[in-house]
């Protein structure tokens, strides 16, 4: 990483500010398992992000074959979405929490149509994917308003500091999850938070996070990007292979 980069607030890409996350945020992150908001793109450059990803999105075929090419390492198929996991203001502060050595692993497309019953159940991605230590985040980047009506991302704080919770796969049609996985435990609804995104805006939660997001009862597309940064120390646990691209060292 530019050292020059990493301690400039200059705008870069279209406008976008880079700058490194305060104390507040990292202690945030740390105790809580997550960061939001931050702005990553500006509305101008975020409505052209998006209507390139729309159009990648369009080319996916029939709704079987898109959500398949949108569940998994979709960065390597979109242009635009390859640029977005390279991108110093979504890339910096991942650095400032994972360190400067950074790989991203896979990353998704959560596309929920206006009305489609589609979720993400409760789950913790740790629990599937065979990393350790884990030193892995997921950038969430909103390319669309996401809000408390076309099913914003929900987390529960801290969840990412006791053992993971158990899950079992539910069989939901609706699960927009790649393996049908759902944490089995009741989770305490009152400490639930909902993070609620502009378009150009990004969250960040721990890789041990429980987190979900309801179905789209809003008019309009909820669109949003997950990408998965690993630190390059970590290690793939069990014999199914895998593989990820340097962003940062």
């Amino acid at each position: 990483m530019n050292p020059n980069l990493r301690d400039s607030n200059k705008a870069v890409q279209g406008g976008t500010p880079v700058r490194r996350l305060s104390d507040n945020e990292r202690m945030e992150y740390a105790e809580q398992g997550y960061v939001a908001p931050i702005r990553v793109i500006t509305s101008s450059a975020v409505a052209t992000y998006r209507d390139r990803v729309e159009e990648f999105i369009d080319s996916c075929g029939d709704p079987e074959s898109r959500a398949a090419m949108l569940r998994t390492k979709v960065h390597l198929r979109c242009s635009a979405l390859l640029e977005l996991v390279h991108h110093p203001a979504i890339v910096e502060p991942m650095s400032d929490l994972l360190g400067p050595d950074l790989l991203c692993r896979s990353s998704s497309i959560f596309l929920k149509e206006p009305g489609d019953p589609a979720f993400v159940a409760w789950h913790q991605d740790a629990a599937f994917f065979d990393l350790d230590p884990p030193d892995v985040a997921t950038a969430w980047v909103a390319l669309a308003d996401s809000t408390a009506e076309n099913g914003a991302l929900e987390i529960l704080p801290a969840s990412h500091r006791a053992p993971l919770l158990e899950h079992a796969m539910v069989g939901d049609p609706s699960n927009m999850l790649s393996r049908g996985q759902a944490i089995t435990a009741l989770i305490d609804e009152d400490q639930v938070v909902m993070l609620t995104l502009a378009a150009g805006e990004m969250s960040i939660h721990d890789v041990r996070l429980a987190h979900r997001s309801a179905p789209n009862r809003s008019s309009g597309r909820r669109l949003g990007f997950a990408i998965r940064y690993v630190a390059a120390h970590v290690r793939k646990l069990g014999p199914r292979r895998d593989s990820a691209i340097l962003v940062a060292s």
